[in-house]
């Protein structure tokens, strides 16, 4: 088969676009071909090294294609009892012609939704849905904060808070892209290069602050995290794009009562909560742009550049 293999870390330059031996499936696998798959920050980490994985090793988690004849998706968490292992770190990934995955694993994807779309959500939704409703609770009407909207999880946190009657704060510093996220709905855009968004949260709020933030950026966002948050408020953490060392402010932790929750994937209830929002309509799926597996090298500069609203797929043929 074709695939998207690294054989030592670095920047786009080490994806190789080559054949890999096809792979068979095991007791209770089935065999997936591929005709989608999409790109996570996830990939770019792996890639450049953090974490280095065994190599060569196939990137990419989430993927849809035709297993035993039906259209289906893939989860791409493995649950091993307390432990999920993700497609594409912990084993080969989904950026390839061919995957075996546990029978589990896979769902099928929904009617009128293409194999694009359905590669876009269940990493990002999947996260989303811990991070909002197992972990941090949101209920209906509290507001809820979300950085750089645009990106997959920020996305994904935007759609499950509009499903669940939550309001949205959404910051990005492209006006395109705030603009675009009030067309979509969200309560409320701001510029977190130009505005001072912690005085816009408490604006919005009527001076109390954000129920819940949705923090994935870390160190440039932390302390107007933990500034923008209200009294007993809860700040869920699921990656640190901008870095991972913020200036800690405990005394806000205390002062304001604060719950700080990391989260990371998903269990299988996770995967199957947010499955039925976007099976049944109501949380919409964004794809930004699609590329030919040929062509991972542009789509990882796309993802790279931040210029992105929605998720980066990668095409692959039948």
């Amino acid at each position: 088969m074709k695939a998207i293999r690294i054989h030592e870390d670095g920047g786009p330059e080490v994806l190789r676009y080559e054949n890999a031996p096809d792979p068979e499936p095991g007791a209770d696998e089935v065999l997936v071909e591929l005709r989608a798959a999409s790109l996570n920050h996830l990939d770019l980490w792996i890639r450049s090294g953090r974490p280095s994985v065994p190599k060569p090793r196939i990137l990419g988690a989430d993927g849809a294609g035709i297993a035993e004849g039906e259209r289906v998706l893939i989860n791409p968490g493995i649950e091993h009892g307390e432990k999920v292992t993700v497609i594409g770190e912990h084993m080969d990934g989904t950026h390839a012609e061919l995957i075996t995955v546990p029978r589990a694993n896979v769902y099928p994807i929904p009617d009128g939704m293409s194999f694009e779309e359905a590669a876009a959500w269940p990493l990002v939704f999947e996260t989303a849905y811990r991070m909002l409703v197992t972990k941090a609770s949101v209920r209906e009407g509290e507001w809820a904060l979300i950085w750089g909207i645009g990106g997959g999880v920020a996305l994904a946190a935007f759609e499950l808070c509009r499903a669940l009657g939550a309001r949205t704060i959404v910051t990005s510093s492209s006006p395109e892209k705030l603009e675009r996220a009030r067309g979509l709905g969200a309560d409320v855009a701001v510029s977190h290069s130009e505005d001072d968004v912690v005085a816009a949260v408490r604006e919005a709020t009527g001076g109390r602050g954000a129920d819940v933030v949705v923090e994935t950026v870390g160190e440039a966002t932390w302390e107007r995290s933990l500034g923008a948050a209200a009294v007993e408020g809860r700040i869920v953490v699921c990656g640190a794009t901008s870095g991972h060392s913020p200036p800690a402010r405990l005394y806000r932790l205390w002062w304001k009562q604060l719950t700080v929750y990391g989260s990371t994937m998903g269990m299988p209830s996770d995967f199957e909560a947010a499955y039925e929002l976007v099976r049944s309509g109501r949380a919409r799926v964004h794809v930004d742009s699609v590329f030919p597996l040929a062509e991972v090298a542009k789509a990882h500069e796309r993802l790279e550049s931040g210029a992105q609203f929605g998720k980066v797929v990668l095409g692959i043929p039948g």
